[in-house]
């Protein structure tokens, strides 16, 4: 059985740990398997670029960030447009049949399912793994590097709160998620944020400046806000996506940190500043939790190879690893629900979501 594995786009801490399990599964139960890495992501299935590998090249990798592949962002919205004479779609295919691949398992995140979905509807026999620090893809409730990046930022909100208490600032905490909140939500719980703004809850700038003044005026010495980078004010919903977009390339501001950041200047006596936290939300190694997340997750990719369960996503549901048709999976990305019980409650506790 000839196995074929790739990583694609953004990368995240448990992409090695996710591979270990899925490759380690198979060779317990087969001693035929063969192993190809495409590396860098669908780059390397579209241009041969690949290595037959080993069990061995998996063995130590369980506790290591990054990807041993390399990773490749190929925006969807592009592998059906024919460049300079070059087909993306057919190069795939056409590498999958040289190599006589029995199934191609890809690591990834909604733009990497899409394409692997469109491999899968053009005869390919595909498998996927839940890969994203945002947390949106459907059909999962979890992905593998979602909990990692949140004790990333988690740590980063705790460290915000020493520097914020002994100067007395207001310090915004710039998180990744350009239109799904899960990440800055869950951090800014647990970093003890006072306002968590997501891109699912537009805000209002009056609403957050009243709270952060009566928070002050109470005694409280510092602030922390926990910022999705994809938050938009409920003035710019009534704005259509181009006039949007003209509006933020007048305003000049670097991200919705710096953006905010001046908003609020106008509205508060008090020393603002801005942290973003960028893409150590995707360094480092994987978090204990992350390390028995993608073992598991592994495993179920291996036992749908080896039943030939093809055109399926493993997924996550109510703590049990199952799978689900790769048609689910690319159905509209999961975003964080206003009405969700976990909304209620952030407010019960007295936090902020701006609105």
């Amino acid at each position: 059985m000839r196995v074929g594995i790739l990583t694609s786009g953004g990368d995240c801490q448990a992409l090695n740990a996710t591979m270990r399990g899925l490759v380690k599964a198979l060779y317990q139960q087969r001693k035929d398997i063969e192993i190809i890495g495409f590396l860098k992501g669908y780059q390397g299935l579209m241009y041969e670029k690949y290595k037959k590998m080993s069990l061995s090249d998996f063995e130590d990798i369980l506790n290591v960030g990054g990807t041993i592949l390399g990773s490749s962002r190929c925006p969807f919205k592009k592998m059906r447009v024919i460049e300079d004479g070059f087909d993306k779609v057919e190069a795939m295919k056409k590498t999958y049949k040289k190599l006589k691949l029995d199934c191609l398992v890809v690591l990834g995140g909604n733009g990497s399912h899409k394409t692997a979905n469109l491999l899968s509807e053009k005869g390919l026999n595909i498998v996927t793994l839940p890969k994203t620090i945002d947390n949106d893809i459907n059909g999962t409730d979890m992905t593998f590097g979602f909990q990692s990046a949140i004790d990333i930022a988690t740590r980063t909100l705790d460290e915000l709160h020493t520097t914020a208490k002994s100067h007395g600032r207001i310090m915004i905490a710039e998180i990744m998620g350009n239109k799904a909140g899960w990440l800055t939500l869950y951090s800014g719980i647990a970093g003890k944020a006072d306002v968590i703004l997501i891109p699912e809850i537009p805000y209002n700038i009056e609403k957050i400046s009243q709270y952060i003044k009566d928070k002050l005026k109470n005694g409280r010495k510092h602030i922390i806000l926990a910022v999705a980078e994809g938050i938009i004010s409920q003035e710019e919903t009534k704005l259509s996506k181009k006039e949007l977009k003209q509006k933020r390339v007048k305003d000049g501001y670097i991200s919705a940190g710096y953006r905010l950041e001046a908003e609020l200047s106008e509205k508060i006596d008090g020393e603002v500043r801005v942290v973003v936290l960028g893409h150590i939300q995707r360094g480092g190694n994987p978090c204990a939790f992350d390390r028995v997340l993608t073992s598991r997750i592994g495993v179920k990719g291996a036992e749908l190879i080896l039943n030939k369960q093809y055109g399926r996503m493993v997924a996550v549901q109510s703590n049990n690893i199952t799978s689900v048709p790769l048609s689910t999976a690319v159905e509209k990305p999961k975003r964080v629900d206003p009405n969700d019980e976990i909304i209620r409650q952030v407010r019960m506790l007295g936090i902020c979501l701006g609105d």
